[in-house]
Formats: structure tokens, sequence, C-alpha cells
């Protein structure tokens, strides 16, 4: 940390065009002289969505966070368990462990990935352009295949928004620690 600057500014300092060097300075406890560390730049880019075929027939999927495309790459891991497991799955685990959130209308996009009807999420306020709902289309991907979704203190905001739906709509059963409480 440098004395006076917020994360964000230092950030700033650290930012580059990728492929050029940084060298940053570090002091340890118990070194006598401060690390250098010379850090190539780049682009970093984040995999919100992994899965993995538990065995024949289930599956499980980590959503480390909700970016733009989750829905779409959400889609895509099940087509790819299905496609592991030669044909529809029997179970899914969800894994929203230590999500912290993210784009809103990914969130709806996942939980509708799941539920065939029914009311998602509604923001509600004192002016009228603040109050939205959104609602569930047809077409669960799973088909009614049982669904555990994991949670815990990590999970805020976006993870506790579909974890609530799938709730709500006993859709999914939910293990875990008490969320984060971000999402109300």
């Amino acid at each position: 940390a440098v004395k006076g600057l917020s994360l964000n500014d230092e950030v700033k300092l650290m930012r580059g065009k990728p492929g050029s060097k940084i060298v940053l300075t570090v002091i340890r406890e118990g070194k006598e002289q401060p690390l250098k560390f010379t850090i190539t730049r780049d682009i970093i880019k984040v995999k919100s969505v992994k899965q993995e075929l538990l065995e024949k027939g289930f599956g499980y999927i980590r959503i480390t966070q909700f970016q733009t495309r989750t829905k779409e790459n959400l889609i895509r891991a099940i087509d790819s368990l299905k496609k592991d497991s030669d044909g529809d799955l029997s179970g899914l685990v969800l894994d929203l462990r230590n999500n912290p959130g993210g784009v809103l209308s990914s969130a709806v996009g996942v939980s509708d990935a799941f539920l065939n009807d029914g009311l998602i999420v509604y923001t509600k306020g004192r002016l009228m352009n603040s109050k939205l709902e959104y609602r569930a289309k047809p077409k669960d991907v799973l088909k009614g295949a049982p669904i555990v979704v994991l949670v815990n203190g990590g999970s805020a905001s976006a993870s506790e928004i579909v974890a609530g739906a799938l709730q709500d709509h006993k859709r999914a059963v939910i293990m875990g620690t008490q969320t984060f409480g971000k999402g109300s």
C-alpha cells in the first residue's frame, strides 16, 4: 500500500498496456530488504462458469461471479454435461459459494434458466422508474431435475437473488451457511 493512496488509486498506478512490465516493491515482515517483483501486464479474463460431471447424470456447476454472458455460459456448461452423460441430467449442484454477485440481468437469466414461470425478483422505490419486475419465461433447461444450491457468507447480491428465486419457487434446495445479506 502506498501511503495516502486509496486501493483504487493504487490499481490505477499499476494498470498499463498489455505486455508492458511493472516492478512492484513489497515489504514483508521478517525480511530485511524490500522484495522486487517484475510483472508483465495482461488482460485478465475471469471464467465465471466452470462445470464438472460428478457421475453420469449428475453435474456440478460453479458460478464465480455474474457477468454479462453468464447465462449463455451456464447453458453451454449444462449442454456439455448432458453430452457427457449421454442425455438429460438427473440432478445438478449449483455452487454459488464466495460469489460476490455482479450483473442483475445475469442473475435473472440464470434463475430463468431453471424456472418455467413466476416472479424472479423485483425492485421497488419512491420513484416510478425504480419499480421493476423480472419474471421467468417457459423452458427449464433441466426439465425439473433436482438442484442443490451451495451458498456461504461470501455469497452476496446476485448470488442471493438466484438462491432466493430458486428457493421461493421450490425449484432448489439451498445448503450451506448464511449468505452475506446484500440481496434484499
